[in-house]
């Protein structure tokens, strides 16, 4: 009996659906990447003295602790604050106004006591976490002050540029876009840098502590 020689397989359109599937699973595929805290430093001034004396009232110092809570010391006071209200307490901090003199401060519009921060300018917030404190804690309180910054420069911005129709950080995002024309850009960073001038982000970072 003869015997039947087995069909062929085309394998010709193999690499073919090969390369596509391999585009397909780059397209669809989803890398994750570790995501950080968008920190630029401040320019090192080349004027400023070792020895400046900074006041006690002037410190809006933040720590926090191995239990995740926020110990707040301001003004010769301490006290156990909340991740919710720690934004509006910055804020009032940085805006308190309680400088007289050459120390006055002309746009701040908090309280004006004399015992917290006298302006945006001499205002500094201090935080230092724990070694065991949890990683979303220390990005939440961060992201709440880096806010608190951004609500008192929106504030300013539109005041100072109210035909613009936009934010601060509307302005900053703009100006970061690549679509947006030179010309543009030119005029944005004037404006973004007068503001950063009138409220710099002092905020500095201690050592975390080693819980005991």
């Amino acid at each position: 009996m003869a015997k039947r020689s087995a069909p062929e397989v085309n394998a010709g359109s193999m690499a073919d659906i090969a390369f596509l599937l391999l585009i397909f699973f780059l397209v669809t595929t989803t890398i994750e990447t570790d995501s950080g805290l968008n920190r630029k430093l401040p320019p090192l001034d080349e004027n400023q003295q070792d020895n400046v004396v900074i006041k006690e009232k002037n410190i809006f110092q933040l720590t926090v602790n191995k239990n995740n809570d926020l110990l707040l010391k301001t003004g010769g006071n301490e006290e156990q604050i909340e991740l919710k209200d720690l934004r509006s307490a910055a804020v009032k901090f940085l805006d308190n106004g309680g400088g007289t003199g050459k120390d006055a401060c002309q746009n701040c519009r908090g309280k004006r006591d004399p015992k917290s921060s006298d302006n945006f300018d001499k205002a500094i917030i201090s935080l230092q976490n724990d070694r065991a404190t949890k990683y979303d804690t220390y990005i939440a309180v961060q992201n709440e002050i880096l806010a608190a910054y951004n609500q008192l420069r929106d504030r300013e911005f539109k005041n100072a540029y109210p035909n613009l129709d936009m934010s601060f950080v509307e302005a900053d995002r703009r100006y970061s876009d690549p679509r947006t024309s030179p010309s543009e850009k030119e005029s944005l960073k004037e404006k973004i840098e007068a503001i950063k001038v009138m409220i710099p982000q002092k905020f500095s970072e201690a050592e975390p502590r080693k819980s005991n």
